[in-house]
């Protein structure tokens, strides 16, 4: 599957966008104002954003909920459903751009949008390409018991399981490993 650099960009925003809310209510919000909404917009190079507000910082919690939904969705036709949903709500204006030294590309927000309406549009088209491409399976949460972060599956056969290796991956290895040699022990 052909991932344009917009495309690519935008996978990343919304993975972390999803992977901002708190996952249990003993967890802090990852966007817990206007100034990490802000940052988050500025780490991300989300172009044509105004001056954000509370407002913002709320219909934003509000997509990245609907986010959530898509890579937890148990087949196509939700995942599609959630996405249409969203890419409508946004109001959606293809438009070809090549700003910022980038070459030309599509952004499919309206212009003056809403950081959310943003965000909606442009993340929910990236992710309409994987259903489209019948790779909806690729959206998909680490397989971690204590972690279930969202990521999306850009390896060849698909059989990426965790958010990070490095992280979950091998801890859950290390954890199999011991296991394994205390069962062995006796």
């Amino acid at each position: 599957m052909l991932i344009t650099h917009d495309t690519r960009c935008a996978l990343d925003t919304v993975v972390d966008l999803v992977n901002t809310a708190p996952e249990d209510d003993t967890a802090a919000d990852g966007l817990p104002d206007v100034a990490a909404l802000a940052d988050f917009v500025r780490n991300h190079e989300i172009s044509d954003v105004g001056v954000l507000s509370d407002f913002d910082l709320s219909a934003v919690r509000k997509i990245r909920g609907r986010f959530a939904a898509v890579f937890s969705a148990p087949d196509a036709r939700t995942a599609a459903g959630l996405i249409n949903e969203l890419v409508a709500a946004a109001g959606t204006t293809p438009r070809l751009t090549d700003h910022d030294g980038y070459d030309w590309h599509v952004h499919y927000f309206a212009p003056g949008a809403s950081v959310a309406d943003h965000l909606a549009a442009d993340c929910g088209m990236a992710l309409a390409f994987f259903v489209v491409a019948g790779e909806q399976e690729r959206l998909r949460r680490c397989e971690a018991p204590d972690c279930r972060r969202a990521f999306v599956d850009l390896s060849r056969n698909r059989s990426r399981r965790y958010c990070d290796s490095r992280t979950c991956g091998n801890r859950l290895h290390v954890a199999a490993y011991r296991a394994r040699r205390k069962e062995a022990a006796g």
